[in-house]
């Protein structure tokens, strides 16, 4: 497995990685710096890196009610390498520690590559939300 350098996005050229990383993915809701600056208070983020190249990024929204959500991004280029896994992973771990008692994920429903990924790592839909005409979110809870 490749070395990944993981990074916390805490200044505004981290959090531009991260931004793109997400809004080249969810590109159903695209975020701005500002989004990110106010975000990164609420959320665990982190960028990861091959060498100096930007490989992908994840969130991790602390529990509430004990869920916490967790949700990993690679760039296309970067998939099926294990790179998903590795923010996973590390994702999963935060979430333990910050006392959650399940995990969630959710992923846009353009993304079958993110459904699969989900349903490998052993996540199984609980909710489906429509917010737009072919904008369909996947809600996925770990089991």
């Amino acid at each position: 497995m490749p070395n990944l350098r993981f990074a916390e996005p805490h200044d505004d050229a981290t959090l531009e990685e991260w931004r793109h990383v997400h809004n080249r993915i969810v590109t159903a809701d695209p975020l701005s710096l500002d989004d990110l600056r106010e975000r990164v208070t609420r959320h665990h983020l982190e960028v990861a890196y091959l060498d100096d190249v930007l490989v992908g990024c994840s969130t991790v929204r602390p529990p509430k009610d004990g869920t916490a959500t967790l949700i990993a991004r690679v760039l296309p280029a970067h998939r099926r390498q294990g790179f998903g896994e590795r923010l996973y992973e590390r994702g999963l771990d935060r979430a333990r520690v910050l006392g959650a008692e399940t995990t969630e994920t959710i992923v846009l429903g353009t993304s079958p590559d993110g459904l699969e990924f989900a349903r490998r790592q052993g996540f199984v839909e609980v909710d489906r939300h429509v917010a737009a005409v072919d904008e369909v979110w996947h809600t996925l809870r770990l089991v």
